[in-house]
């Protein structure tokens, strides 16, 4: 049996948060390292790392967007939303990742 919906929300949100801000920190010190400017790169890389992030934490996109569709095709149209809403859980970890990145940075959002 599954998880219960907010624990698999909850969950989500939180590794996709934690994907952007781990990959960013280990990025701006890989930067460091190489002569890099850290704050740029980090800058830059907590954008690209934002749909990493989304696909990590839902465990593979093409697992969820399969259960959209057997779940639609199969009318159970709640059980769809809720996929949605893990899609939009893990979005928002991601995005509020990002937006933290800017704001220990002190970088123009």
């Amino acid at each position: 049996m599954g998880q219960p919906f907010w624990q698999t929300s909850i969950l989500d949100f939180f590794i996709a948060l934690g994907v952007v801000l781990g990959g960013v920190a280990l990025g701006g010190m890989a930067a460091f390292l190489t002569g890099d400017y850290p704050t740029e790169r980090m800058l830059r890389l907590a954008e690209q790392l934002k749909i990493w992030a989304m696909v990590a934490a839902l465990g593979g996109t093409f697992d969820t967007i399969r259960a959209i569709e057997l779940n639609v095709l199969g009318g159970q149209i709640g059980q769809a939303g809720q996929q949605l809403l893990f899609i939009v859980s893990s979005f928002i970890g991601a995005h509020m990742g990002t937006l933290l990145i800017r704001w220990l940075l002190q970088a123009e959002v």
